[in-house]
């Protein structure tokens, strides 16, 4: 198993000196770091277990139409932080691969709103299906007391996502 916090500052995955684990406390500006890098790496190792040949921008406005129902480019760029350009070939990908359709909205025949089709749920359920299974089986290379800290730490985990809702 790799230990991610004892790795070099020259590590090509980071810039920052990431110390390693100890029995101190640790300051803010170091378990932020700390949690910022396991963060990213354990996203990363989730995202090569999708195994749907869509690139993360792909696989993010996915989500975020499944997300959000049926939604016009403009709200979809909004939602993806990208410009007008740049979501109307994001959705012209999607489209090509079967996963969204774009249909005019009836109420304004100038918008179109982008939504999912079958194959795009059930390739967004394969997928997370996949990176559940992953973590799953990560999970049960801990002891059952590392897995209880983890359940403890949850909560809390959660909580630092509530105002990005």
């Amino acid at each position: 198993m790799v230990n991610y916090f004892s790795m070099s500052a020259k590590s090509p995955a980071t810039t920052d000196p990431v110390p390693p684990p100890s029995e101190e406390p640790l300051a803010d500006v170091e378990l932020a770091a700390r949690l910022r890098l396991v963060v990213n790496r354990l996203a990363r190792l989730l995202r090569t277990q999708a195994s749907a040949d869509l690139s993360p921008s792909l696989t993010s406005a996915l989500v975020t139409v499944s997300l959000l129902g049926p939604v016009t480019l403009g709200e979809l760029a909004a939602a993806e932080r990208v410009t007008p350009p740049s979501v109307t070939r994001v959705a012209a990908c999607l489209e090509e691969h079967g996963l969204v359709r774009r249909e005019t909205d009836p109420g304004d025949r100038r918008v179109a709103r982008v939504s999912l089709t079958a194959k795009g749920r059930r390739t967004l359920q394969r997928m997370r299906t996949r990176k559940t299974a992953y973590l799953a089986k990560r999970l049960r290379t801990l002891d059952e007391h590392e897995l209880e800290l983890v359940r403890e730490a949850l909560p809390l985990l959660e909580r630092l996502l509530e105002d990005e809702r």
